[in-house]
């Protein structure tokens, strides 16, 4: 007798179905696991024998073979322990074979038969969806996480016997309801926008970063409050769509980080020492890093020119293609990451290169050495580049006096400029659209065209610089509630560049 059960294996950011086949001959009892298996895998032998047991249940007797089918493709993970015991229990006879029927299992078990969260559900889900199975049945802690995924059945169980007693009839486990997302309110955190003290220009340039997702560098001498603006962010982006929740809690879920549902967009901040496979991802098992944690969100780098040049020129290809290529010995792996880039950079090494308070100590050569730690290539990818100088402190203690909060409309205004550009561009922001595209949705008058031909032959502007200006453009446009491209957002665009 064969008992064939269904589960699946995470293969980057997608999933693949794999057939659980179990099979019982005589002879001395023995439990051997094939099919390219790893050693989470193979140690499943012990923790299901242990939890059959002390779940009151029968394990076959004679010896029992578990083929994880395909063979060649490798398995990794403890959730594939339901799926086995379950098999198990068929050939035993504890499980009716057609109630396994049209269902995936996934889930790690305890050696008392409770079912621990596993990571990665999110794509499990979504594998059985694709290939037209109708029931899922995860643990308990996973269930509302998976029921992200409409037209499939979650069933969330809390042990192995619930399992058993639910698929011969004797238990009803109702399915868990797809989430309710339309109440989920980001929580504010600080700083707020209202907290920075002077910097209008700066202030200026992160809501229009902000409207149009574009990728934003703050530089200036310490204490300007360049970190400050850049944490003020998290406060100014518009609430994550359905899909962009879907997708962020589906890469956080791969990560191990969360069983449950990520409700705010990521404002991911890695430390300069941080490596280069935690910025990009990778490792043995190809695992997302930084970038990919990033998706639909934030990532944050202070003081770019401390990180390791390796990390950053791995930055190029992602800021461009919105995604990132893990290239390793077992296989080759997809992460989604369209984040949005903020960074701060000092002038030079001690900080105070052109700073009127305080003298550089800094000579021309490091002050050099220390600006072409970022290239120009990755510089050319960042749409705004934002000067910012230190407040007086006059103005800082005038401006403490004053309690005005702008933040609600400007995130208001944020949100109504998002919405014309999801509106005009089917779906995306202007930092998202190809060069064709932004020239047919721009709409530029001819005096702002004029302007931008006259600034890009002076300013001698590379070709992907030309249409940063043009999206940035487009976005000021959208704040101003404008149909056209006038040469004032042009200008304003030019501004944010000429650096």
């Amino acid at each position: 007798m064969i008992a064939r059960i269904f589960s699946a294996v995470n293969i980057g950011y997608d999933g693949g179905l794999v057939e659980v086949e179990c099979d019982k001959n005589n002879g001395l009892t023995r439990f051997t696991i094939v099919g390219l298996a790893d050693k989470s895998v193979k140690e499943s032998t012990e923790r299901v024998r242990g939890a059959i047991a002390n779940s009151s249940l029968q394990f076959p007797k004679g010896h029992v073979t578990i083929n994880l089918a395909p063979a060649n493709l490798p398995k990794e993970g403890t959730h594939f322990d339901l799926p086995i015991a379950v098999g198990l229990l068929v050939l035993s006879g504890n499980i009716p074979a057609h109630s396994v029927e049209n269902t995936l299992f996934a889930g790690e078990l305890s050696l008392d038969g409770r079912l621990k969260p596993i990571r990665g559900v999110l794509s499990i889900v979504e594998t059985a969806k694709k290939n037209g199975l109708k029931t899922v049945i995860v643990p308990e802690k996973n269930a509302v996480q998976a029921a992200l995924v409409k037209n499939i059945t979650v069933i969330g169980v809390e042990t192995l016997l619930d399992t058993v007693l639910h698929l011969v009839g004797e238990k009803t486990i109702e399915s868990t309801p797809s989430p309710n997302l339309t109440n989920a309110a980001s929580k504010p955190s600080s700083p707020s926008i209202d907290d920075i003290k002077g910097q209008a220009t700066a202030k200026r340039a992160l809501i229009i970063a902000a409207a149009g997702h574009h990728n934003i560098l703050f530089t200036g001498p310490p204490g300007a409050g360049k970190t400050m603006l850049a944490k003020a962010l998290r406060n100014l982006l518009p609430a994550p769509t359905y899909s962009e929740l879907f997708e962020i809690t589906k890469i956080h879920s791969l990560s191990g980080q969360t069983e449950e549902i990520v409700s705010e967009r990521p404002f991911r901040s890695p430390h300069h020492t941080a490596s280069f496979v935690a910025l990009v991802g990778g490792g043995s098992k190809a695992q997302p890093g930084e970038v990919s944690l990033a998706h639909n969100g934030v990532l944050f780098l202070d003081e770019i020119p401390e990180y390791p040049r390796q990390s950053l020129e791995a930055l190029r290809q992602p800021l461009e293609d919105r995604e990132i290529h893990v290239s390793r010995a077992a296989g080759r792996v997809t992460y989604p990451a369209n984040f949005m880039l903020i960074a701060t950079k000092n002038p030079c090494p001690c900080g105070f290169y052109g700073d009127e308070t305080r003298e550089c100590e800094c000579s021309q050569i490091q002050i050099l050495a220390y600006q072409k730690r970022v290239s120009g290539p990755l510089l050319d990818r960042i749409d705004m580049i934002v000067e910012v100088s230190r407040v007086p402190q006059d103005e800082l203690l005038k401006a403490a006096s004053e309690q005005n909060s702008q933040e609600s409309q400007i995130k208001s205004q944020i949100e109504q400029a998002r919405q014309r550009q999801v509106e005009r561009n089917n779906g995306k922001t202007n930092s998202l659209l190809d060069n064709k595209s932004i020239i047919a949705k721009a709409n530029l008058t001819p005096t702002a065209k004029t302007l931008l031909a006259t600034a890009s032959e002076k300013l001698k502007l590379s070709a992907r610089s030309y249409f940063k200006i043009i999206k940035v453009a487009r976005t000021i446009a959208d704040l101003n509630k404008s149909d056209q491209v006038t040469e004032n957002e042009i200008s304003e665009a030019l501004q944010y560049r000429s650096s």
